[in-house]
């Protein structure tokens, strides 16, 4: 309750008021205990508080039993008995200004956060990366930012990824080593968070984180409740989306120092789930952070089973403390008790290690700083009963409360704006049509030159047609010359067979006109030579007369055969004449 300008938490033993001074209240703090001891009821009596002085308040409702801030408390004779005991003589059910707000959109104002809004850092502790590949996400935006490519929603990363994996030789050289394996397994739980409703959660409109610093026309602070039932399923996620709200606060409100009351306090529920598997840079963002958000008004809360849940380094900065009962039934339980006792400043009254194991549901070990800033004295305290309702509200009271916010325009209506995909697809397509009309040049310089070497081709077969027609013209000009020289030899041999039969013939004849010759001439000679010599014998005769003496014999016989042979010799010449002038 808001009593004397206070924040009325609980009463001690003794039954004194044990009160949260507002100006300490950003000191941050953590609210403690096992499962069932009261943690909630905790949350809601402070964030109460908190509202009713002005100052919003922002809590994860991870079991759904938080709406009933929106809806005044229900009495019951148990409700009478609390109050009594408590001596709360103006005590009032009442409803507080609740906005609903939901990462999925479900069961409030849809929660959007850009990639780029939400860094390297904490996207790789959501997608579960390792260190290598944390280092190439980090590459991955870094070439974004440089080449000027907004990443706002999921396909805008996995659009960046993959160009940068496959230019990754080039980038490689600037920013460092880029493997092939990295950007695979980048891709893989980018799909997988797709699969689990990450484009819903990624995008534009997103949030305003100041949009959570809002009071009501009466001056009330907004209670500010996220719906993380579906989300707390992921602790990665849940863990992440929390944390980036942080960051936000920090990154967006301005420096305000010391004040009178906090502007805006964050409780931080399941706060272990923020601290699994946390990587040093991490848990070095988070350890900045609660160190430096005080000064932007802002007071953290961490709620959890244990202190031991939370570093050392975030526990030191932990002022205020509510610690509800814890089990110890193992050794390192037992030392987690005997830890969260120490943590306490002691009071002389009890033994703070035996409190802690005997607190029962309701009741809280508490201390929180005083006016000075000086941490109280541990108190063995029961927390006051909430004045709105315990439970969660009927369906329709949260739904009739979500229709009508006035934030339900700004954030429900998705908005798609020119981003990296878009850039990337463009890029690639005017690529592909580069590609395509390089292609389709090269294909048509191939064409050519296929249609060059054909023609070239069908030249050297013309070539080799006519050459080969040439051969054959050539060939059949030397066969027919072969011929011909063969009929001509052909021909001048039987020219020659025939001239030789004409000469045998001819010989032949002659022959046997020389034999008829030789016939006739030496018929005509002997005729001749006969006539001749009976010529010459009356010739001699006439002129020697008849008388036959040896000289006359003889002398006849002389001129006989002289005057033979003249007529024989003359008539052998005319008969060859004769002869040779018919041959």
């Amino acid at each position: 309750m808001f009593s004397d300008s206070k924040i009325w938490v609980a009463n001690s033993a003794s039954g004194e008021r044990i009160y949260l001074e507002p100006k300490m209240a950003n000191r941050h703090g953590i609210i403690a205990g096992a499962t069932g001891t009261g943690k909630t009821i905790t949350m809601k009596v402070m964030a109460e508080s908190f509202s009713d002085m002005g100052v919003p308040v922002f809590f994860s409702d991870v079991k759904g039993d938080l709406s009933g801030m929106c809806t005044p408390g229900v009495d019951s004779d148990d409700m009478k008995k609390r109050i009594e005991r408590f001596g709360i003589e103006d005590f009032s059910y009442k409803s507080y200004p609740t906005r609903f707000w939901d990462i999925f959109g479900e069961k409030g104002n849809n929660v959007r956060v850009t990639v780029t809004d939400m860094g390297p850092t904490l996207l790789a502790k959501l997608l579960e990366l390792t260190d290598v590949q944390a280092g190439v996400l980090n590459i991955v935006f870094r070439v974004a930012d440089n080449v000027g490519m907004e990443l706002l929603d999921l396909k805008d990363l996995r659009a960046m990824v993959a160009y940068v994996g496959e230019n990754r030789e080039e980038f490689s050289l600037e920013y460092g080593s880029v493997a092939t394996a990295s950007i695979g397994a980048i891709q893989r739980a980018l799909l997988k968070l797709e699969d689990e409703g990450g484009n819903d959660v990624f995008g534009e409109p997103m949030l305003d984180i100041r949009d959570f610093i809002r009071t009501d026309i009466n001056g009330r602070g907004y209670i500010n409740i996220l719906s993380s039932v579906r989300i707390i399923q992921s602790p990665a996620a849940y863990a992440t989306f929390l944390l980036w709200m942080l960051s936000e606060l920090f990154e967006k409100l301005p420096e305000v120092g010391d004040v009178e009351k906090p502007r805006l306090v964050f409780f931080f529920d399941e706060a272990h789930m923020l601290f699994t598997d946390c990587s040093k840079a991490l848990l070095q963002k988070i350890v900045q952070l609660v160190k430096l958000i005080r000064s932007k008004g802002v007071g953290v809360y961490f709620v959890t089973q244990s202190p031991s849940d939370i570093p050392d380094e975030v526990l030191a900065q932990l002022s205020n403390r509510v610690q509800h009962g814890l089990r110890a039934y193992t050794p390192s339980e037992q030392k987690a008790v005997r830890a969260a006792a120490n943590a306490f400043r002691a009071n002389p009254e009890f033994d703070t290690e035996e409190a802690l194991m005997a607190l029962g549901t309701g009741e809280a070990l508490v201390s929180f700083l005083d006016a000075k800033g000086i941490p109280s004295i541990v108190e063995n305290a029961k927390i006051l009963p909430p004045q709105s309702l315990m439970g969660a509200s009927a369906d329709e009271v949260v739904n009739n409360t979500i229709k009508t916010d006035e934030f339900a325009l700004k954030y429900n209506e998705e908005v798609d704006r020119e981003s990296a995909y878009e850039k990337i697809m463009v890029a690639k397509k005017m690529a592909d049509e580069e590609k395509a009309a390089e292609a389709e040049r090269k294909a048509a310089e191939e064409a050519e030159k296929k249609a060059e070497a054909e023609r070239l081709k069908a030249e050297a077969e013309e070539q080799k047609r006519l050459a080969a027609e040439e051969r054959e013209r050539k060939k059949a000009e030397a066969e027919e010359q072969k011929k011909l020289a063969a009929e001509e030899r052909e021909e001048k041999k039987r020219k020659a067979e025939e001239e030789k039969e004409a000469k045998k013939a001819q010989k032949e004849k002659d022959k046997k006109k020389n034999e008829v010759s030789k016939a006739a001439k030496k018929a005509v000679t002997s005729a001749t030579s006969s006539v001749a010599r009976s010529v010459s014998t009356n010739m001699i005769n006439s002129v020697l007369g008849g008388k036959k003496t040896s000289a006359q014999t003889m002398a006849k016989r002389a001129a006989t055969n002289a005057l033979s042979s003249v007529m024989r010799t003359g008539a052998s010449a005319i008969i060859r004449g004769l002869f040779d002038t018919k041959k």
